[in-house]
């Protein structure tokens, strides 16, 4: 099986694939094809602005069906085609969802089809928002996005990268495979009957990001972790069928669909949310938590006072040794390993030394790849056996880890 495919994970879900009018427009021809390829049957509506990039033709060719693009189609709308659309649908799902849109769904607007679409539907809705980062991370957008989120709506993305502008920052669309990855498999609808994954009826809890260990109020220890690699891991879970907890150093991304998140800063409150989050059938420790915590923070900001300045470190509690020492349900502990040099060697010695049942190494500190980045390669070791993962989107090894998980546990 590859990363991507999940075959009949969203088998006969009807989605209403609805697209926005922005350059990220060329990733929902991809997102047709991967919605397709998970058993769902795809029809799409498209805005004006949408029709500007891409041809509605292009939509048709891949989806197999006709292409909604106007109320006023006389043809299609001779019996209310419209609503017939909008109960049909199983799932709208909006990508890209330009700032505009996410404005108009907010107000309850219906001057075009596709938010017309949106307010005559009773079937979830699923926004992947893609815009320049300053239009994101203004007021109004962050207001509306919170409006749709109280009105139970599901956000995917948007990601963190280089825009089409030649700027960086938060307003990439997802990647279809991740929201493909993070739709709810829900109900067969030829059945009626859900359509389990593989982790169906599993409790798997994963930490992941940073802690920061303050030194004083202004002050403190850290890593360069991002968080990415984790949260794809509790979103690729989360898709296979998993209740899934997410404990969170302080990263700024979004929580994956279905997931429990509990935000935590220090490894003393790691340590704590991992622990009360217990028991589980899987735990995934892919945080990058400190070694070493101040012994007692500065109450007062530490002022420059000399040429050099001596920190009283003490060690941290050892959250994966811990959590592989306890009896309860765990069928599974499963580490990391972020390692500059030696990585094999370092990596099985930490599996031994903290009875694990794996553990996942990758080299940091290079080029295209490690903390910082989207993409990585990395190794996953057990006791008698190894497996190597080539370069790719943590999206990507995120789902390829999962699967190698499954095989583990019925291993």
């Amino acid at each position: 099986m590859t990363a991507a495919d999940q075959p009949g994970r969203l088998h006969g879900q009807r989605i209403l694939l609805c697209v926005g009018g922005g350059i990220a427009v060329y990733k929902s021809l991809d997102l047709v094809r991967r919605l397709r390829d998970a058993g769902a049957r795809v029809q799409v509506a498209m805005t004006a602005g949408a029709q500007q990039f891409v041809t509605p033709l292009s939509f048709q060719a891949l989806s197999g069906h006709p292409v909604r693009t106007s109320l006023w189609d006389s043809a299609a709308e001779a019996s209310m085609g419209h609503i017939e659309l909008a109960r049909w649908a199983d799932r709208i799902v909006i990508a890209p969802a330009t700032a505009d849109l996410l404005a108009r769904l907010a107000q309850g607007a219906a001057d075009d089809l596709v938010t017309t679409l949106c307010l005559a539907t009773t079937a979830p809705l699923t926004v992947c928002p893609a815009m320049n980062h300053h239009m994101w991370l203004h007021p109004a957008t962050q207001a509306n996005i919170a409006i749709l989120r109280e009105r139970g709506v599901q956000v995917i993305g948007p990601e963190d990268g280089p825009l089409a502008e030649g700027e960086s920052g938060p307003g990439r669309l997802s990647e279809p495979l991740d929201i493909v990855i993070q739709l709810p498999a829900g109900a067969d609808a030829d059945s009626g009957n859900p359509a389990p994954g593989p982790l169906q009826g599993k409790k798997v809890l994963v930490s992941a990001g940073p802690t920061y260990e303050d030194l004083d109020p202004v002050r403190f220890l850290g890593n360069r972790s991002s968080g990415k690699m984790g949260f794809a891991i509790a979103a690729a879970a989360a898709g296979m069928g998993a209740e899934v907890t997410l404990v969170a150093g302080p990263v700024h991304l979004a929580t994956p669909a279905g997931v429990q998140r509990v935000d935590v800063r220090s490894a003393a409150q790691m340590h704590q949310a991992v622990f009360a989050a217990l028991p589980a059938d899987i735990y995934i420790g892919a945080a990058a938590v400190a070694d070493y915590t101040p012994r007692q923070p500065a109450v007062n900001k530490i002022k420059k006072s000399s040429e050099s300045l001596a920190l009283d470190l003490m060690r941290t509690p050892d959250i994966l040794a811990e959590v592989a020492a306890q009896t309860q349900a765990l069928q599974l502990v499963v580490g990391f390993a972020a390692e500059t040099e030696n990585v094999a060697g370092y990596a099985r010695g930490k599996l031994e030394a903290k009875r694990l049942d794996m553990i996942v190494a990758n080299r940091v500190g290079i080029a295209d790849g490690g903390f910082e980045s989207d993409s990585n390669a990395m190794t996953a070791y057990w006791k008698d056996g190894e497996r190597a993962f080539a370069s790719a989107p943590k999206t990507e090894l995120a789902r390829q880890l999962m699967q190698l998980i499954v095989e583990r546990l019925q291993a």
